[in-house]
C-alpha cells in the first residue's frame, strides 16, 4: 500500500501523514522535513529556500531524486507537493486543501519557527509565496501543478475537519 498526501502549506499533510502510517503500520517520509533540513543547514528560512531553488535547480532536483526512489518500495505513506506526480504508482493519492486563514493559523500554532510571523496576513503572504514559487518552478521542471486535482483519487477540504476525520476519510479509500 502506497499513499501520498499533497495540498497546500498548512492543510495538514505531515500531520494527516505521519497518524495514517502509524494506524496503518506503513513508514512515512516526509519532502517538508527533508527541505527544513536543507534550509536549516543552509541557515535560511523555507521561503528563502524557495526562492533560491529558483534559480538553483539542484535543490528541487535532489528532492525529486529521492521521491522517485521511493516508487519502487511497497507500504509508505509519503506527503509531498509533487508526491502524486512522482509517485504515480500509489494506491491513493491525497489532495489536501484549507482556507488560507486557516492554514496561517494552524502554522502560527505549529513548531516552525522559520514559517512563523506574529501577524496572519505576513503568514498568509509567505506561504502564497513560497507556494507560487514552488509551483513556477514545478511548470519549468516537469509541466507538473499539484493543485491540478486530476492527479488525485480523493481531494479533502481540511478547513472544519479535524484530524481523525481526514483520516478516517483517507482509510475508507484504502
Amino acid at each position: 500500500m502506497i499513499i501520498t498526501i499533497s495540498g497546500k502549506a498548512g492543510s495538514g499533510k505531515s500531520t494527516i501523514a505521519k497518524i495514517l502510517a502509524e494506524k496503518l503500520k506503513l513508514r512515512h517520509y516526509s519532502i517538508g522535513d527533508l527541505m527544513r533540513e536543507i534550509a536549516k543547514e543552509r541557515n535560511i528560512s523555507l521561503s528563502e529556500l524557495s526562492k533560491l531553488a529558483e534559480k538553483d535547480e539542484s535543490i528541487d532536483k535532489e528532492l525529486d531524486k529521492k521521491q522517485i526512489a521511493l516508487k519502487d518500495r511497497d507500504d509508505f505513506v509519503i506527503d509531498g507537493r509533487l508526491t502524486a506526480f512522482f509517485i504515480n504508482n500509489a494506491n491513493v493519492k491525497v489532495f489536501l486543501d484549507c482556507d488560507d486563514k486557516v492554514r496561517a493559523e494552524r502554522i502560527l500554532k505549529d513548531e516552525r519557527k522559520d514559517e512563523k510571523s506574529g501577524d496572519i496576513k505576513e503568514i498568509i503572504k509567505k506561504i502564497s509565496e513560497r507556494e507560487e514559487s514552488e509551483r513556477v518552478r514545478y511548470k519549468k521542471y516537469y509541466n507538473a501543478d499539484y493543485y491540478d486535482k486530476k492527479l488525485y483519487n480523493l481531494v479533502i477540504d481540511t478547513t472544519k475537519l479535524d484530524i481523525e476525520e481526514v483520516v478516517g476519510r483517507i482509510v475508507k479509500e484504502c
